[in-house]
């Protein structure tokens, strides 16, 4: 069985997740923690309770969902896998950060590329990797089927959807891919966002404004 534990970090309120099983191994998905004092307390949890850092797998690669990989990498010597259609972005964080006032001149190097629309293994526990590109163009989706919930980073929000403003960032492109890869999954799936409270594909498919046409 595979289970949750979700942290927020830096300025922009960023949810990062660890995804472990039941022999502690896990994944640390989006690690957006930004200074000292937050790696700390993520790296401090994962000793606490004796988790064993298996990978860092990035939904996308926008700065707030990038800042500890480089620490993390060096930490755990452990490999950073993204979809490839990303790059462009991942390459892009430095000159993001500067805009946004922030430091980050150490760009990761991924040492895997994440497959869409397969599954990948967690020990003996499967997760369906979903394609959502749209709030940029490598956006991937974490669903984990037994346990009834999906990590689908800034795609789909509760109550909104991702920007698209953004470099690379496609509206109607995020609308096809929320409606296809997300909103197909059963109504009671809880959807783990990038940012703010969890909710539900019926939640969304009922109330959301982006969705409800």
């Amino acid at each position: 069985m595979l289970y949750t534990q979700s942290f927020v970090f830096n300025p922009f309120q960023e949810n990062t997740y660890l995804l472990y099983n039941d022999k502690k191994e896990c994944w640390i998905i989006d690690p957006g923690m930004y200074d000292a004092t937050e790696l700390a307390y993520f790296t401090d949890y994962i000793s606490a309770n004796n988790l064993l850092p298996q990978a860092i797998m990035n939904t996308h690669t926008h700065i707030d969902h990038i800042f500890g990989i480089p620490a993390l990498i060096e930490k755990y010597n452990i490999p950073f896998g993204m979809h490839e259609m990303d790059l462009p972005v991942l390459n892009s964080a430095p000159g993001s950060a500067a805009i946004f006032g922030f430091d980050y001149r150490t760009i990761p190097q991924p040492g895997f590329f994440i497959p869409e629309n397969e599954k990948l293994k967690l020990g003996l526990d499967e997760v369906d990797i979903l394609f959502v590109p749209g709030h940029s163009p490598g956006s991937i989706a974490f669903y984990y089927e037994p346990g009834n919930w999906v990590i689908a980073g800034d795609a789909l929000f509760s109550g909104s959807i991702g920007r698209t403003d953004l470099p690379g960032g496609d509206y109607n492109q995020l609308i096809t891919s929320i409606k296809t890869q997300l909103l197909t999954l059963p109504g009671n799936t809880v959807v783990y966002s990038g940012h703010g409270p969890s909710t539900t594909i019926l939640n969304e498919k009922n109330y959301n404004p982006f969705l409800t046409d």
